[in-house]
């Protein structure tokens, strides 16, 4: 694919959005489904490891595999007459069109996504890409070769990216008021704590201001960040410190997701293992029980993949001390 014809896809694509978007709102409804996780190593497949569940929701699967569609043809009627688009070609053209109308990326890097494999030795395969801005998504069929769900992977990355592009995607002082609001309702907070910045809503709406004129994927990154922080305590032992909420925020607010910090919260599950024995295991079944349902719904998973990582991190640290 040239980057002239990539560039006529991506403009043709603001016409197609709103076909797009319909499909899409069909397949918002959450799944309150309980899964029984007991295969460890059916990792972000099938938790009772039957190869047939790829239909088990075919309403929300088909109404998922509809949406992708829509941007698929897309690409297909404006590259000069190809047979067939490639999803991964086509993702990462759409993001380097982005890097070159002056889209920054977090810490310096680059307008390639990066692509990460599940270790199985059978289907169904399951594949991960993290777009350059710092969200994930990961394979939502069911793929027989890894072939098929890196494509898998980099068709719902990019419906999900040029849906981003959707002007009320767009943080602004009007979405702020709203998000700030609706944090309000869901938590039963009072009025003056989006006015306190040492409260959890008012960290939010500083976090939300910070990233004013972005997108909602682009703060996904800062948002996982903080996301980590609590479920590996690491908050509730910076306010064992008396560091106050504005404080972390301004401490984390450059941080990025590295090895490092990966390593670093490893360190911390493997602390509690000598506490709780078995309780990586267990949190990183969890993981994967989480893991299969959101990617099958095309769902963000940065969160997820992020817990995923460290969890198999201290695994490996863990087996390698009982080695």
């Amino acid at each position: 694919m040239s980057h002239t014809s990539s560039r006529s896809s991506a403009s043709s694509l603001e016409n197609d959005r709103q076909e797009m978007m319909t499909s899409a709102q069909k397949n918002r409804r959450s799944n309150n489904g309980n899964i029984n996780f007991n295969n460890r190593n059916s990792r972000g497949r099938d938790p009772n490891g039957s190869a047939s569940s790829a239909s088990s929701t075919p309403t929300r699967a088909g109404n998922l595999q509809q949406a992708v569609e829509v941007v698929m043809n897309s690409f297909y009627k404006h590259t000069g007459g190809l047979n067939s688009v490639d999803a991964v070609e086509a993702l990462q053209e759409f993001w380097q069109m982005k890097e070159t109308k002056g889209q920054l990326f977090p810490a310096g890097g680059s307008s390639c996504p990066h692509y990460t494999d599940e270790d199985s030795d059978s289907p169904p395969f399951v594949t991960y890409v993290v777009l350059p801005g710092g969200a994930c998504f990961a394979s939502f069929e069911h793929s027989v070769t890894l072939a098929d769900a890196k494509r898998s992977a980099a068709k719902i990355a990019l419906m999900n990216s040029v849906f981003n592009e959707h002007p009320y995607r767009k943080i602004t002082d009007t979405f702020i008021q709203s998000a700030v609001q609706d944090a309000l309702k869901v938590h039963n907070g009072p009025r003056f704590d989006a006015h306190n910045p040492n409260s959890s809503i008012g960290v939010f709406e500083s976090m939300l201001k910070s990233h004013a004129g972005k997108t909602m994927l682009e703060f996904q990154e800062t948002m996982t960040i903080f996301q980590l922080l609590h479920w590996n305590d690491s908050l509730k032992a910076m306010r064992a410190r008396q560091c106050s909420r504005q404080e972390v925020l301004s401490h984390f607010s450059n941080t990025i997701i590295d090895d490092k910090m990966r390593r670093h919260m490893a360190l911390d599950w493997l602390s509690r293992e000598q506490d709780s024995p078995g309780v990586i295991k267990r949190e990183l079944r969890s993981c994967y029980n989480e893991i299969y349902r959101e990617r099958r719904e095309g769902k963000e998973l940065r969160f997820l993949f992020e817990k995923r990582n460290i969890l198999l991190i201290a695994q490996e640290q863990l087996e390698g001390k009982q080695n």
